[in-house]
């Protein structure tokens, strides 16, 4: 894949695979290319509109220079994600990604609490609802929505949006993980292992991998498969961008894995950030049913969070 004005290369890449059902492999590396090829557009065009003066900006770039802020997970980079998408939306009021985006950024503040999170929950619910009006084929009008209907607890109704992003896009590796995210705590865990490593195949550098590996960590937790969910945790906060809750789950993981003094470390780091952490905070911040609840309050009493 090449940029037409510069004749510079984008993206090249090499399958290998064997032969087995030539039709499988067709589809799988047909799969690979779009997924990787969107993601490599979007790094083009997040890097070009970096460049550019902020009141210079389409809505085109405003909204690629709202995604380089929103994946920073800062409360003051989401702020300016807000507000890259909103001069966006001034705009193109028609641009249904650039809504789904807003909605994002309403919950991070409720899902992170940098804000009441009713009223954010509501904001990200609102925003969902009119990427749905303005394009409601679009897979991230409905991912949006999935996420926000998870956040007023409605989980049927967040399944049911997110299996129709994936439906519509195939490819969709947010989509994907949304739905590991959602089964990891209330869910179906082999399901959410299976969306998991799914979303990580289709977009295997994706700014959203810690969560990917954090989903993955809980839906094993809930399995009983202590050190596996241990493990992935631990790769989910090794990530550059994982933020507090990341680093909960590795802390409550490595607990029930009986790794104690790994999981006092993390503790001890999330408490350096936030002093009055406790184990209300990270069961209020996921929707668990009442095993998962149980079992993850135990890991915080193992460490002293309780």
């Amino acid at each position: 894949l090449a940029e037409v004005r510069t004749a510079r290369i984008v993206w090249a890449e090499t399958f290998e695979h064997k032969p087995d059902d030539i039709f499988i492999v067709i589809e799988d590396i047909g799969n690979s290319i779009v997924s990787s090829i969107a993601a490599e557009i979007a790094t083009v065009e997040r890097n070009r509109a970096l460049l550019k003066a902020p009141n210079s900006l389409n809505a085109w770039e405003a909204y690629h220079r709202g995604l380089w802020h929103m994946y920073r997970f800062t409360r003051q980079e989401n702020e300016l994600a807000q507000h890259f998408f909103g001069e966006a939306l001034k705009l193109d009021p028609t641009f249904a990604r650039a809504y789904a985006g807003m909605s994002f950024t309403h919950w991070q503040n409720a899902f992170q609490r940098w804000g009441d999170r009713d009223r954010e929950t509501a904001l990200a619910f609102e925003s969902a609802g009119q990427s749905l009006l303005v394009d409601d084929r679009n897979p991230a009008a409905h991912w949006a929505m999935g996420r926000a209907l998870w956040l007023r607890g409605e989980q049927d109704g967040a399944l049911l949006e997110l299996a129709s992003a994936v439906d519509l896009s195939p490819n969709f590796a947010l989509g994907h993980y949304a739905l590991s995210f959602v089964h990891s705590q209330s869910g179906d865990p082999r399901s959410a292992i299976g969306s998991s490593d799914h979303s990580r195949h289709l977009s295997p550098f994706d700014p959203l991998l810690f969560g990917m590996m954090g989903a993955r960590a809980m839906a094993h937790a809930r399995l009983g498969e202590f050190e596996a969910a241990a493990e992935w945790a631990l790769k989910a906060a090794a990530r550059p961008n994982a933020h507090v809750i990341i680093l909960a789950i590795a802390a409550h993981c490595l607990a029930l894995a009986g790794r104690q003094d790994e999981a006092r470390s993390f503790a001890a780091t999330i408490r350096s950030t936030l002093p009055n952490y406790r184990a209300d905070d990270f069961i209020a911040t996921f929707r668990f049913d009442r095993d998962g609840e149980a079992l993850f309050r135990n890991g915080s009493k193992l460490i002293g969070l309780n």
